[in-house]
């Protein structure tokens, strides 16, 4: 009984190893279904940005306003756009934007598709000659991949603008010299390790969604259960991956 957790969370990794490699087995071989692609695209990619923008300019905001303080107090206020700047593109942004589309795109994604195994829609492709695992996971897992990074971007640039704002709250920072000072900070370093982790993000957030569906078990009661077990293990799941990309980078020297 002790170590029934313990084997339970192997066996569900396992699971969606599987899962995850029969994804690689069917994602690049015909036929596409590029039309349910954009169409995953828009409702992850666009239907996401505004929550994505607001909580972005939020933690701007409140970032820089809460640092200024210290700041102020060791005589280093200049030194607030390239504090901000860094912190949130390496570390802050990438991060809350996974986990907020875990909170909202993966719970989606696994209650749709909760829904649709318990009703038997997914048996009932099958039967009618569609490939429901590339009709549905494939498509709804590239676009995550996909576009998590582009919503990373908009939030990158949206809390740089409110960490603007907060840096004229009580104090006069210029345009051009904040701007300056947060092209000065950032190098080619920061950017790509925090770009390229969002691609593992957004993976990992489309494949637990899907498996998670794809299991869901004793109907509505089970549906509620995949889509909150999809966000749980979506969220751990981004932290771990962030936890390795910073060490890779550490090792390759890109910190």
């Amino acid at each position: 009984m002790r170590f029934k957790g313990l084997r339970n969370i192997l066996f569900e990794t396992g699971d969606i190893s599987r899962f995850a490699g029969r994804f690689f087995a069917e994602a690049f071989v015909p036929r596409y279904e590029f039309r349910e692609f954009l169409r995953q695209s828009y409702y992850i990619g666009y239907k996401s940005l505004p929550l994505v923008a607001l909580t972005a300019f939020i933690i701007g905001l409140v970032i820089t306003i809460q640092s200024r303080p210290t700041l102020v107090e060791f005589g280093a206020e200049a030194w607030l756009p390239q504090m901000i700047s860094v912190s949130l593109i390496r570390e802050i942004a990438p991060v809350i934007t996974a986990l907020i589309c875990a909170g909202k795109i993966g719970s989606g994604i696994g209650a749709e598709l909760g829904s649709m195994k318990v009703t038997e829609q997914i048996d009932a492709m099958d039967v009618s000659g569609t490939n429901p695992y590339k009709f549905l996971v494939v498509t709804r897992v590239l676009a995550t991949t996909l576009m998590i990074p582009v919503l990373v971007v908009f939030a990158d640039a949206i809390s740089l603008y409110g960490g603007y704002l907060g840096a004229n709250i009580r104090g006069v920072v210029s345009w051009d010299l904040f701007w300056n000072q947060v092209f000065e900070s950032v190098t080619f370093n920061d950017l790509l390790p925090s770009l390229l982790k969002t691609f593992f993000f957004g993976f990992a957030i489309g494949i637990v969604g899907c498996y998670k569906g794809f299991s869901t078990q004793k109907g509505t009661e089970g549906v509620g259960r995949s889509a909150n077990s999809a966000v749980v293990v979506s969220s751990i799941l981004v932290f771990i991956i962030d936890l390795i990309a910073v060490q890779i980078a550490d090792l390759m020297g890109l910190t």
